[in-house]
């Protein structure tokens, strides 16, 4: 049985039939297997938009040896009769129980929200009534910020083939679409993240892990550099090791972690907007038509050569939808999040650029500071209008530092507030995203048509854990900072790899 790799140039709305027809022709095949590797939309020409497609071809009129499979993760068995607490349930956390489960030990994992069925609920109250839950939200609960939002599965990560295999597969086998092993640019919705988190629940408890929902923790006991409990708000849980995996927005854990000695130090963040479009005028702007047959939505992301910081637009959700993402009562951020068809009549993307801590505070700032400051500015951006309206304006106001347009049709649920947002944010922040803002508006057309929703602020966290690359924090011989919360990953892959390779890493110092 030999083995080729060929790229196919098809049409967008090319079927099953047209691509085996072209990899028998172009091969001249009669007999032969084939499998996707990769495929990538082709869009530098408006006028010739194709889907660039990278087929793994087997037959018996090939020469050449068979496809040799890729480097799977192996993880041993044994019972182990160690207990480790994750506290956490998003990517890192629950694929580092997940992996330790598998791996024989008695894993259990704390979530301060609810699982997906309860969160949907408030959420859905929340947008319809404004009553905000502190337990179920779009930071807090199953499956992570990452649940609702537009499951992008990409990652600029290096060396992870193992690891992010083994959770696509994963994700595959929970009921994602299969496409997720070879888009370019993959994503699953929120709305097959909602199903695809009940199921790993399910595989998970049936490997008898322990899930805790609506369980806060409150305290660890450290003793000489161990871990030895866990202290929450339904009782005390023994810990042989501990892996924390809390997402960038628990600041109260944040703070309680750095009371027992756990070290952070502060670093680079970004702040800024959400920018908000229809998305016929992105689909235009990018193909030069309002649709493309085959292709759900136009996608871009921009950055500047000009501004003095970095400013790059970040998550973008096509046919999305801004949407209120506070972790806590009288803040006021937005998030971006679209279904898996990607069909609303809205594109969004975080329009955001670099900072430090300490020109947010203007002097050397502590990571309780930055926490506290970043703090000061999400309840800013509520006491504006007193509510969760989100204060907005657009694209050419803010450029101009003139505030004209009062009303605008937005998909955020909680309606719009008119606002100066370049008063509302420092100024070298307010200055390097104009900067940006006229550079994509010379590269995107009709880019300055847009508008401005404010604040987004959680592209990255403020602090960072000192930690080693598989997680472990200095001067600490079992406990496991990892995810976004750690501020060394960023995104459902890399946060969910950083998990994977914490618990490896117990696993490995196990064997």
């Amino acid at each position: 049985m030999g083995f080729k790799t060929i790229i196919l140039k098809l049409p967008t709305d090319f079927t099953t039939q047209e691509l085996q027809k072209k990899i028998g022709k172009s091969l001249r095949l009669e007999t032969f297997s084939w499998q996707i590797e990769r495929k990538s939309l082709d869009a530098r020409k408006k006028s010739d938009i194709h889907w660039q497609v990278q087929v793994a071809v087997s037959s018996p009129e090939l020469k050449g040896e068979a496809i040799k499979p890729a480097p799977a993760l192996h993880i041993p068995y044994r019972k182990r009769g160690k207990k480790v607490v994750v506290v956490g349930s998003g990517p890192a956390g629950f694929f580092a129980a997940y992996v330790l489960q598998k791996a024989g030990f008695d894993t259990t994992i704390t979530e301060r929200g609810g699982d997906v069925e309860s969160r949907a609920r408030a959420i859905q109250q929340f947008e319809t009534g404004g009553v905000f839950s502190a337990e179920h939200n779009y930071a807090f609960g199953e499956g992570g910020a990452g649940t609702f939002s537009d499951g992008k599965l990409t990652s600029r990560t290096k060396n992870i083939s193992a690891e992010k295999d083994f959770m696509l597969h994963s994700y595959v086998q929970a009921g994602a679409p299969e496409e997720i092993a070879y888009m370019a640019h993959p994503h699953v919705g929120s709305d097959n993240l909602r199903k695809i988190a009940v199921e790993l629940r399910r595989r998970y408890l049936e490997l008898g892990g322990t899930i805790l929902f609506e369980t806060q923790v409150t305290d660890i006991d450290i003793q000489s550099g161990r871990c030895r409990s866990v202290q929450t708000s339904q009782g005390e849980l023994p810990a042989d090791a501990l892996i924390l995996a809390t997402g960038h927005s628990s600041y109260e854990t944040y703070n309680m972690l750095m009371q027992r000695g756990v070290p952070f130090r502060t670093k680079n963040f970004a702040v800024g907007f959400r920018a908000e479009h229809p998305q016929v005028l992105i689909n235009k702007a990018q193909w030069g038509r309002e649709s493309l047959p085959g292709v759900k939505a136009a996608e871009y992301r921009l950055s500047s050569r000009l501004a003095d910081r970095p400013v790059y637009t970040f998550c973008m959700c096509p046919g999305g939808t801004v949407v209120p993402a506070t972790a806590y009562a009288e803040h006021n951020i937005v998030n971006g999040m679209s279904l898996y068809k990607r069909d609303g009549s809205f594109a969004n993307a975080a329009c955001v650029a670099g900072l430090h801590p300490d020109e947010l505070l203007g002097r050397e700032a502590s990571p309780q500071d930055a926490l506290a400051g970043l703090a000061d500015v999400e309840r800013a951006f509520y006491d504006l209008s007193g509510s969760y309206r989100a204060p907005f304006c657009s694209i050419q106001d803010f450029l101009a530092r003139n505030l004209k347009q009062l009303n605008a049709r937005s998909s955020y649920p909680l309606g719009l507030a008119p606002a100066p947002l370049w008063e509302m944010l420092p100024a070298p922040v307010v200055r390097a995203i104009s900067t940006g803002l006229k550079e994509f508006s010379g590269k995107l057309r009709g880019y300055e048509k847009g508008l401005l929703v404010g604040l987004e602020s959680k592209t990255s966290a403020p602090i960072q854990a000192v930690r080693d690359r598989r997680g472990l924090c200095d001067g600490f011989e079992n406990l496991y900072m990892v995810g976004e919360g750690s501020g060394w990953a960023g995104g459902i892959i890399s946060s969910g790899v950083d998990g994977i390779r914490a618990a490896m890493s117990i696993v490995d110092a196990d064997e």
